[in-house]
């Protein structure tokens, strides 16, 4: 790999993990939606303007309803959760995960798709859904029943939401993937979260917070600049140059970065079945995305 492209990669591990951290950050202290909230408020109109200034193409009309429903599942729905999520558990948890994402969106394409996984790619669900399980029950184990067994469970419950969210917008929005410019459809998907985020924070919130301390001032700016524009820059600069071999083997390693930033800058705690569990699901992952691979490499007959 070119000095450049290994650049590229580290830096998108880095902001794509730390994501995480960002949010852990904030929500530790300020109502997860109206930080969303505020998030995409600031974030959409910045990327309407990148989306402005690279010429990128509006969506048309027969992929304006995926845009906007990507943006109501895929992003909105999927933070919104997540990062409610993270006001339970861990960051790191919380990442290990959403990684799970590919799973749901494999199991969605089998059942509604029609499209019959390879016994490669059921033994990486297998495999993954195993390390998902061992995520979850470690939560569970020693405080079954406990008050903060029972903020545990949802916040496991609320992560793994989050990733079936994503999948249904993934799965939603493939049709136009490919017609539609990225930079576009991420103004676009961020505008209907924006809209989503304000009506759940008004609704189940409240009024929004009316002060905001220096480390959610911090987080906030990193999840806007860095991950909101950064991180998206990176990925579709690295969806140009890199296989999408090496695009989803690099997207494996965020989480234990979060779950590594988050034990040094934030002081979280992953057990050691923790740990086993995530190893379980990005190992399935691997082998799904091997499996998906070989797939897309096999002459057509």
């Amino acid at each position: 790999m070119k000095p450049a492209d290994l650049a590229l990669a580290v830096a998108f591990v880095l902001i794509w993990g730390s994501a995480f951290n960002a949010a852990r950050l904030v929500v530790l202290e300020w109502p997860p939606f109206w930080a969303l909230a505020l998030r995409f408020v600031l974030t959409a109109p910045l990327l309407l303007i990148i989306a402005r200034a690279t010429r990128s193409r509006w969506p048309g009309r027969g992929d304006l309803g995926r845009v906007a429903l990507m943006g109501l599942l895929g992003t909105g729905g999927y933070l919104a959760l997540s990062w409610w999520a993270m006001a339970l558990i861990p960051s790191g948890l919380v990442a290990l995960i959403t990684a799970s994402t590919p799973l749901v969106v494999a199991l969605g394409e089998a059942v509604f798709l029609g499209r019959r996984p390879s016994p490669m790619a059921w033994a990486g669900l297998a495999l993954g859904w195993a390390g998902v399980a061992v995520l979850g029950g470690a939560r569970l184990a020693g405080h079954f029943g406990g008050a903060q067994g029972m903020a545990e469970a949802l916040g496991v419950a609320l992560a793994l939401l989050g990733a079936v969210s994503q999948a249904a917008g993934l799965l939603v929005f493939a049709p136009a993937r490919g017609r539609v410019d990225l930079w576009s459809a991420s103004a676009g998907q961020s505008l209907v979260s924006a809209a989503l985020l304000l009506v759940l924070a008004l609704v189940l919130e409240g009024a929004p917070p009316a002060a905001a301390s220096d480390r959610v001032l911090l987080g906030l700016a990193y999840s806007v600049t860095v991950v909101g524009i950064g991180g998206y820059a990176l990925f579709f600069v690295m969806l140009r140059r890199f296989p999408p071999s090496t695009a989803a083997a690099l997207q494996l390693m965020a989480p234990p970065v979060a779950a590594v930033i988050g034990w040094a800058a934030l002081g979280e705690v992953l057990g050691w079945a923790d740990l086993a569990g995530g190893v379980l699901t990005l190992s399935g992952l691997m082998l799904l995305f091997r499996a998906r691979a070989r797939e897309t490499a096999a002459p057509t007959r």
